[in-house]
């Protein structure tokens, strides 16, 4: 076993997306995905975690994020699940335990209505299953924003909307790595992403969802932890975590209780279902 992380390029659905891999290849394998406005780094501690615990760990940088290509848009968000199935093909994996967090979360959901067998299990965190539209209308202004400036003018503001000013003060290597993920961001692909979160409805098929399930959740983040306590009464079987003291990404500001959450989850999955 090696984790040592291997860089590779594979195709899409609609361009060449980057993906990261570490860990036994001969494992079970974990796909990762993020948030947007952020790349695959947002995983590093959890990947080098799981990879040292004998996973395969793949993550995978979101169209138009981090180093994957940004295909001309708009997106809907069901491109987005098309394109973790077109990776899941290209590397011959036949079926993961999918982790996703915000707009990798909604596409998880995505994943498990329409393609249950591509899937051992979902971990899907701080993610709505429908665009309301209190959370569809402020898309506008940001992307007339990264339009006018590119996307560093989001940078500040979507950093303190996930992490809160006192927690960016307190961890400044933090809140620069992650405002440079933001300022590094293609405009097409972070416009094309968000015009995807302006339009997609999965509550009314999450109840179709029968892949072993966790929903996980900062409790500081706004509106979700209710959001996502309806969503798990929707799903057969799923459990929901509520992580203390978090916001919109708790596997970065309560790393621990995140860690300790994931492990949870595939302890739980393979006492159920095994694989």
């Amino acid at each position: 076993m090696t984790t040592s992380v291997k860089s590779l390029r594979v195709p899409g659905a609609a361009g060449d997306m980057a993906i990261f891999i570490q860990g036994d290849d001969s494992a079970p394998a974990i796909y990762m995905t993020t948030s947007i406005l952020s790349s695959s780094m947002m995983w590093d501690a959890q990947a080098a975690m799981l990879a040292q615990r004998g996973w395969q760990v793949i993550r995978a940088d979101t169209r138009g994020h981090g180093e994957s290509q940004a295909p001309i848009g708009p997106y809907a968000m069901d491109d987005l699940v098309a394109d973790v199935v077109a990776v899941l093909d290209a590397l011959r994996i036949d079926r993961v335990h999918y982790v996703g967090l915000s707009l990798g979360g909604i596409s998880g959901f995505g994943l498990g209505i329409d393609h249950p067998d591509r899937l051992l299990s979902l971990c899907l965190c701080d993610a709505r299953a429908d665009a309301q539209a209190a959370f569809a209308s402020p898309w506008d202004e940001r992307i007339n924003a990264a339009r006018r400036h590119g996307c560093a003018a989001l940078a500040e503001s979507t950093t303190e909307r996930w992490f809160g000013t006192a927690f960016l003060e307190a961890h400044p290597a933090i809140a620069r790595r992650f405002r440079e993920a933001v300022a590094a961001t293609s405009v097409e692909g972070f416009e094309g992403c968000a015009r995807a979160l302006q339009k997609f409805n999965y509550l009314p098929h999450v109840a179709r969802i029968v892949t072993p399930t966790t929903l996980v959740v900062g409790a500081n983040d706004g509106p979700l932890p209710q959001a996502m306590q309806n969503i798990q009464e929707q799903i057969p079987g799923a459990k929901l975590e509520v992580i203390a003291g978090a916001g919109h990404l708790p596997n970065i500001d309560q790393p621990d209780a995140f860690n300790d959450m994931l492990l949870r989850h595939f302890q739980r999955v393979a006492l159920e279902k095994p694989y």
